[in-house]
């Protein structure tokens, strides 16, 4: 006989012998001592997720999106995920509130809008990264920023 044959051999009458007072019972309902039911509690999350921010959590009045701001909002989110993501900030600039829009990415401008949603400005951002030059004291001159929007995904 050969070598390697005998191993299989004595696999064989082991698993013969076993199969012959093999008994299965699975149990339908789980025993009644010392067993810890777990809740069904949902996966962690990783730390670096972004989740959309509700106006309510921000406790901004019912005019923090207009109408052509949820508009804006569904351009973008038809778009591709941006890196760093984009952001809307509500400010108070020369006497009005104003919605700044961060730039998507490298060398974009950010841009400023009026409360209707015409553009002011791009206050940040292009190859010198001081904007269009229209609103150079934006930064210097804008109070009570409230965060309106974030990219969730």
């Amino acid at each position: 006989m050969r070598r390697s044959s005998i191993p299989l051999i004595a696999l064989t009458l082991l698993l013969g012998a076993c199969q012959q007072d093999v008994v299965v019972n699975t149990p339908t309902t789980p025993p009644s001592e010392g067993f810890v039911s777990q809740p069904n509690t949902p996966a962690p999350t990783s730390t670096n997720t972004v989740d959309a921010v509700p106006a309510r959590d921000m406790r901004l009045d019912s005019t923090a999106r207009p109408a052509w701001l949820q508009n804006r909002i569904q351009k973008i989110l038809a778009t591709r995920k941006r890196n760093p993501i984009i952001r809307v900030t509500r400010y108070q600039f020369e006497g009005e509130t104003v919605y700044y829009e961060s730039a998507p990415c490298c060398n974009q401008q950010s841009t400023l809008y009026d409360p209707k949603g015409k553009i002011l400005c791009h206050p940040e951002g292009g190859i010198t990264g001081k904007g269009d030059g229209r609103c150079g004291n934006f930064d210097k001159r804008k109070t009570n920023e409230q965060l309106v929007w974030q990219d969730p995904r």
